[in-house]
């Protein structure tokens, strides 16, 4: 069995859960150690190591203390000593199934696929009935059983085309991954511009002043002592034109565009996504001026719950997010050239330390379109059909409350009428009123549904139970903190508009009024 490897990741629960002997009698050691716990949840892993080693000085036989620096100590790359302190666990507690894992993906992270085996069969030994360990053996496994490198099946090797134009973006390269690890990242140009987004005024405005003179004009903002950012996060409804802005901004910037995909960053072995992460923002730098885009960033910087229990992320996912960090912070310390732009639908599940200044320091919020972005919005996707009487305003009403993506896929099936009728007839027409009627009818809004879930998540409601023949009210809060509260007031804003049931009959009025009436 190998004794002594390296290379580690940290387990699916939160520092405090493991091992399992985790008491101790002396007092000041469990505050040292629950400190700890608080400095590994906020990714302060040099804090972590310091209020560990002083529980452990408290208390040198603290197992769990040992166990949890060891986790801090492998996300900050020290294999050694994390390699150390699992050994120690295993000393002190030769029945424990979890260090054996640790020492596990010690080996694998130094591909020692054999002795890594060997691990995770012993922690299986202990528990047979350890997922973790036995997800992990799976997976090595099948790792031994598979071809070696430059042999690599089609299945191992991909490589992901990038000829698409889809919001006027063209595609310059590819992403190539082989065996989970992407070597080469895909970025495009953009040819659209901030004229060719719809309304968005105010949006417009903050994304020119935050971003698109860091980048065009670094020296100005020197001058006046203004720090560079490094990053922004877009958020709001789905369908509203996030990943499009960053299309306008890269158009106004001239810069290459890298879209971040989480689906191509994480990779199920060890290692691999934070490889992964590494080579985007190495691969940017050689391409600057460049943006890097990731959608959904809530997938990726999952906050983590409080306290010293368990958390949202998987080991996976942990490390993902830390070598994020880490990227993030070299960027901060040359911000000129790149800028991150990410992009989500619940700001409030992000990680706060992605969220504090310099790294997503600013967030900007993007709204569904109201009624001069609707009316607008019908404009500029039907400008190059062939339309007739179209009441742009008409059908503005008819379509209160829904999102730009709404707009832009009924403009598109509108099309498709007359040239399916074209198709059987042979006779040639225009696109007309009936047209755009007939799929709003048809079409519905997307968002309706959205606002009702986000209801539930953020805003407060109250309950009204019988307990003993009484009535007794009971009002439950949404899972925001104030301080998320304030910081995303105006979606909050809206979707308290949205979901109010006045609100909702009226939208309902005016749409039937303009499909049917007007």
């Amino acid at each position: 069995m190998a004794d002594k490897q390296t290379g580690t990741e940290q387990q699916e629960s939160s520092p405090g859960n493991k091992p399992k002997a985790e008491g101790t009698k002396n007092p000041k050691a469990k505050e040292f150690y629950t400190q700890g716990g608080k400095a590994f949840e906020e990714n302060k892993f040099e804090e972590a190591i310091m209020m560990y080693s002083r529980a452990i000085n408290e208390d040198p036989d603290y197992a769990s203390a040992y166990f949890n620096r060891a986790l801090s100590y492998a996300i900050l790359n020290n294999y050694t000593d994390a390699t150390r302190d699992a050994e120690h666990v295993l000393d002190m507690e030769p029945d424990s199934y979890d260090a054996p894992y640790v020492m596990g993906i010690i080996a694998e992270y130094q591909n020692d696929l054999q002795g890594a085996k060997e691990w995770y069969e012993k922690s299986l030994s202990k528990n047979p009935d350890y997922e973790q360990a036995k997800t992990r053996l799976d997976q090595v496994n099948a790792r031994l059983a598979s071809p070696p490198a430059g042999a690599a099946s089609p299945q191992q090797q991909v490589q992901i085309s990038s000829t698409s134009t889809n919001n006027g973006a063209i595609s310059s390269d590819k992403t190539e991954i082989q065996e989970g690890q992407i070597k080469k990242v895909r970025f495009h140009k953009s040819k659209i511009t901030f004229n060719d987004v719809v309304g968005m005024e105010e949006q417009k405005k903050l994304i020119y002043e935050n971003i698109i003179l860091a980048i065009r004009k670094p020296e100005l903002l020197k001058v006046y002592g203004k720090k560079l950012g490094l990053g922004v996060i877009f958020y709001g409804p789905p369908g509203n034109g996030k990943t499009y802005l960053v299309n306008a901004i890269a158009g106004e910037t001239k810069s290459n565009v890298i879209i971040a995909r989480i689906n191509e960053i994480v990779d199920m072995y060890a290692g691999n996504t934070e490889k992964n992460m590494h080579a985007i923002f190495e691969q940017a730098r050689a391409n600057t001026p460049v943006i890097i885009f990731f959608d959904e960033i809530d997938a990726l910087g999952m906050k983590r719950s409080g306290g010293g229990g368990g958390g949202e992320q998987s080991s996976t996912m942990r490390m993902a997010v830390n070598q994020f960090l880490q990227e993030l912070d070299g960027v901060e310390k040359n911000p000129e050239g790149i800028f991150v732009i990410g992009a989500t639908n619940q700001p409030w599940d992000i990680d706060s330390a992605l969220k504090r200044s310099k790294r997503f320091g600013e967030s900007i919020y993007v709204p569904p379109p109201d009624f001069k972005s609707r009316r607008q919005a019908f404009i500029y996707n039907t400008r190059k059909m062939p339309i007739k009487n179209i009441n742009f305003g008409r059908l503005a009403r008819a379509t209160a409350g829904f999102s730009q993506a709404d707009i832009e896929e009924i403009c598109d099936k509108a099309a498709l009428i007359p040239a399916a009728e074209e198709d059987r007839t042979g006779k040639r027409r225009s696109i007309v009123m009936k047209d755009f009627l007939r799929m709003i009818k048809k079409h519905g809004n997307s968002l309706d549904e959205w606002y009702a879930q986000m209801k539930k998540e953020v805003i407060s409601k109250t309950e009204t139970s019988i307990v003993d023949g009484k009535k007794q009210t009971v009002v439950k809060e949404g899972k925001l903190t104030a301080e998320e509260k304030a910081r995303y007031k105006p979606m909050i804003k809206d979707v308290k508009r949205n979901t109010n049931s006045f609100f909702i009959r009226t939208k309902k009025f005016i749409r039937w009024t303009a499909l049917n009436i007007m």
